[in-house]
C-alpha cells in the first residue's frame, strides 16, 4: 500500500514569500518550491494548492526520516545540536532543493556547450564554403 504525504510550508525568504511543498511518498521526500511574492493571504494559498499544485516540479526523492510523534522537546533539542553539529545546517528539504539546482545546473552546462559546438561548427562550414569560392574563382 503506498502512503502519501504532503505539506505546504510557506515562509519568508528575502525578498519574497514562498511555499515550500514537501511529500513523502514510501519514505521518499521530494521537494518543489513556489515564489508567492507578495504575502499571500489564506485565499491565495488555497488557490494555489487546489489548482496549481500539480504543476510543481518535484526533485529528485531522498529518503526520508520517519519522525517520532511524542518525544521530551529538551531531548529534541539536543538531538538536533548534534545532528546541526555533524551534517551542518539545513533540512531535508533544503538539501533536496539542493540537489535540484545542482541537476538545473549540469543541464544547464551541457546545452550551453552543445550550442557553442553547433556555433563552432556553422562558423568552420562558412569559413570552408568561403575558401571554396575564392579557389573557383568567382
Amino acid at each position: 500500500m503506498t502512503k502519501l504525504e504532503t505539506r505546504l510550508t510557506v515562509l519568508y525568504d528575502e525578498p519574497f514569500w514562498i511555499g515550500l511543498s514537501e511529500r513523502v511518498e514510501n519514505g521518499k521526500l521530494t521537494v518543489a518550491k513556489h515564489v508567492f511574492g507578495a504575502e499571500p493571504s489564506m485565499a491565495d494559498i488555497y488557490e494555489f494548492v487546489l489548482n496549481h499544485s500539480y504543476e510543481q516540479k518535484y526533485s529528485p526523492p531522498v529518503d526520508a526520516e520517519v519522525r517520532k510523534e511524542h518525544t521530551n522537546p529538551k531531548r529534541r533539542q539536543r538531538e538536533a545540536r548534534k545532528m546541526t553539529a555533524q551534517k551542518g545546517v539545513g533540512t531535508k528539504s533544503q538539501q533536496a532543493l539542493q540537489m535540484q539546482r545542482e541537476e538545473k545546473k549540469i543541464e544547464r552546462k551541457q546545452i550551453s556547450k552543445e550550442q557553442k559546438e553547433a556555433e563552432k561548427q556553422r562558423r568552420f562550414e562558412l569559413r570552408q564554403k568561403k575558401k571554396r569560392e575564392k579557389h573557383k574563382g568567382k
